[in-house]
């Protein structure tokens, strides 16, 4: 991929916005050519203050075509029938319910809860923070319901699961289908470069979030992709060199109370990028 100014990116992002939603599918032939080189999604915290319903309208405003639940917008505790009259709502609205999370997993209930409710829901990744002692289960589970686990790191302060390596060495000697969710905002608040992280790790990369910060340190906030510090060309070209094959989910955390025009901003971005590659 050839180098491009800032300018010529927010350029290029901001015609990808303002067509978003005459999107239908960010597979579009007409914006790459041919298929898209990554699959964009959308983590549903960064819809948090609004119900399902216009999550989903949203969503597909931005042209987007696989979607993982936060719990605002399917609550854990639900009955089956609600989780599965969930599920064929998404379907009806031609979404992909792929994953489930940010889910925690303190005790052996919430493991149990959190692999029927994503078995029940059609849900192939849970991103997930179970607690070290549970994952003799985790793994059970894992086998016995075929769900991938990605493991989310938090960044500074977390004393779980703050960086992808901290993960990778709790898994790297169990099932292959436990693995990580890169949050490359927390990533890069820790210092470290999300891109290097992804290579170092790439075999167990089963799930990302992707937004940008302000800063690479503790008090870095999330902010529009483009207008941050992480290099996110640099970061897709190398998801696309390695042949990543899982979701590349916004997770804009930023104006929860109007996330849309910060959203478009960012898939316009990213679209900008992978039109560029």
């Amino acid at each position: 991929m050839k180098q491009l100014s800032r300018r010529t990116f927010i350029k290029t992002a901001g015609v990808a916005a303002t067509s978003a939603a005459l999107l239908s599918s960010v597979r579009s032939t007409a914006v790459y050519g041919g298929e898209a080189p990554l699959t964009l999604g959308m983590a549903s915290y960064t819809l948090r203050e609004y119900n399902l319903d216009d999550c989903l309208a949203m969503t597909k405003r931005l042209g987007l075509s696989t979607i993982a639940f936060k719990s605002f917008h399917l609550p854990l505790d639900a009955s089956d029938d609600q989780i599965k009259a969930v599920r064929q709502k998404v379907v009806d609205a031609g979404l992909d319910l792929y994953g489930g999370g940010v889910i925690y997993m303190k005790n052996e209930e919430q493991v149990h809860q959190a692999f029927h409710y994503a078995k029940t829901a059609g849900m192939r990744v849970i991103i997930g923070v179970p607690d070290h002692n549970l994952l003799d289960l985790v793994e059970k589970k894992v086998q016995e319901h075929d769900i991938l686990l990605a493991i989310h790191n938090h960044g500074p302060g977390d004393e779980v699961y703050p960086s992808p390596e901290s993960a990778f060495e709790k898994v790297k000697d169990r099932d292959i289908r436990m693995g990580l969710c890169i949050d490359i905002g927390h990533t890069q608040r820790l210092g470290l470069d999300p891109a290097d992280e992804f290579v170092k790790f790439k075999d167990r990369v089963h799930d990302i979030h992707i937004k940008d910060v302000t800063k690479a340190a503790k008090e870095g906030k999330t902010i529009v992709i483009g207008r941050g510090i992480i290099d996110i060309p640099k970061f897709m070209k190398t998801l696309v060199a390695h042949n990543y094959q899982g979701i590349v989910s916004l997770e804009y955390e930023a104006d929860a109370k109007d996330p849309l025009p910060g959203s478009a901003e960012s898939i316009g971005f990213l679209r900008g990028v992978m039109s560029m590659m």
